[in-house]
């Protein structure tokens, strides 16, 4: 089977930043006697400059950071409400005060400055202004940064029908999420202004996922009463445990982030069909941490055991087997992609094709990885490591992005009907 590998390559780039609130001790379920004495003492301080210096002060900050982000002051000023909030300040303060006084409780974070890792693939909500056999594709990523945090951040670009594609130019910015907590306590991540999906960063949010939101599958759902609406399964990782959560989003600008429960939620690598089955949500799961089940649920959030499907069986998965990504429906069955462990913790990707009615029945699989860990692709931050969130199948052919050794991303495809006769 021939699998062309493409020369493009992403990078973790640590000029990409984003404006996060810097926290004192004890935020933010309330301010310690200690760390709110430090808060107040750098208001009283600004306060007590005259017009002149907090200008001066102000201008110095704007000169450095205003040109790296999109509406800075407006991060500034809403900090600044925060803290008078934390603090009690009720006395009105001059415009740059509060702006300047908002800085101090601001920093930059660098999201992707350790890794950048594990994309997934779908079409793009916007599939206007293309040429005959284009589609347009929207890419997730895992970036790592400071702390080994773990975030999921986007890039866009343009798959043709001639094998070839092209990322498009990314943003000099990058946004973080807003975190939004209704009364009934769920959670959504929300995008805030009009820039491109690529300065997209979404942040952990809550507790189970302050360590890291890690290797998002998304998959375009196909349901008509429903509408445009895309999902995606994820790891929660709260720097103890990990947990299964799914993100729901209908336009990848606001994003509502929900915990599964079930026996199959308690481990990571979940991945939705891109459609129910028999009136079912279907979920390949890997609940025992080396076997792949398929599990059945009449809601989303709640999974129970499932049934087994496949375990390892070659040589090259004889540790564990797992999914890479959601199912792709073809005429021939569900197309599954795998990721197999060997020898070494050497990871590598194969493939599985489900029957189309009853996904229970495996009709074919790799006796062999599609794609390993080469000489010039297996040193990183986790040496032997290939590995993906999810293809896209588009004319005839497997669009195929994949992490290498977690600390770059790297853009295979290869032609389905040859890939499905290689299926033993």
């Amino acid at each position: 089977m021939t699998l062309q590998l493409l020369p493009q390559r992403l990078y973790p780039d640590a000029s990409r930043v984003v404006v996060r609130n810097f926290q004192l001790a004890g935020e933010p379920r309330g301010l310690t006697p200690a760390s709110q004495a430090r808060a107040r003492r750098i208001v009283e301080t600004v306060q007590a400059m005259d017009n002149r210096t907090v200008q001066s002060e102000l201008s110095l900050v704007m000169a450095d950071f205003e040109n790296r982000h999109r509406e800075v002051r407006g991060f500034f000023e809403e900090r600044y409400e925060g803290m008078a909030a934390h603090l009690g300040l009720v006395e009105p303060l001059r415009d740059n005060e509060r702006l300047l006084i908002g800085a101090y409780f601001c920093h930059e974070y660098s999201f992707e400055a350790a890794a950048l890792m594990n994309p997934s693939v779908v079409p793009h909500p916007d599939q206007s202004g293309l040429e005959p056999g284009e589609v347009r594709f929207l890419l997730s990523l895992r970036a790592v940064g400071e702390g080994h945090i773990s975030s999921i951040t986007f890039r866009e670009g343009i798959l043709s029908d001639q094998e070839e594609f092209r990322l498009t130019e990314d943003s000099p910015f990058a946004v973080a999420s807003r975190p939004e907590i209704g009364e009934d306590g769920r959670v959504w991540a929300v995008r805030e202004g009009d820039g491109p999906l690529d300065e997209t960063v979404l942040l952990p949010v809550t507790s189970a996922q302050r360590n890291g939101l890690e290797d998002l599958r998304l998959v375009h759902f196909n349901d008509p009463d429903e509408g445009p609406l895309w999902y995606g399964t994820y790891t929660a990782f709260s720097g103890q445990s990990i947990a299964s959560e799914l993100l729901i989003t209908r336009d990848f600008r606001r994003f509502e982030l929900r915990p599964l429960t079930g026996p199959a939620a308690r481990n990571k690598g979940m991945a939705l069909f891109p459609r129910k089955i028999d009136g079912a949500y279907t979920m390949l799961g890997r609940q025992d941490n080396e076997n792949l089940f398929l599990i059945r649920s009449d809601t989303l959030f709640e999974w129970g055991e499932g049934e087994l499907i496949a375990g390892p069986l070659h040589a090259w998965e004889l540790l564990q087997i797992g999914n890479c990504g959601s199912p792709i429906e073809l005429d021939e069955g569900w197309l599954v992609l795998t990721h197999g462990v060997g020898p070494m913790r050497k990871y590598a990707i194969g493939a599985m094709l489900l029957d189309k009615t009853e996904p229970t029945k495996v009709l074919g699989r790799s006796r062999v990885p599609l794609l390993s860990p080469s000489d010039a692709e297996r040193e990183g931050y986790v040496p032997n490591v290939v590995y993906t969130c999810g293809a896209m199948a588009h004319a005839g052919r497997l669009f195929l992005p994949y992490g290498i050794a977690d600390s770059a991303v790297g853009f295979a495809s290869m032609g389905i009907e040859e890939l499905l006769a290689s299926l033993g």
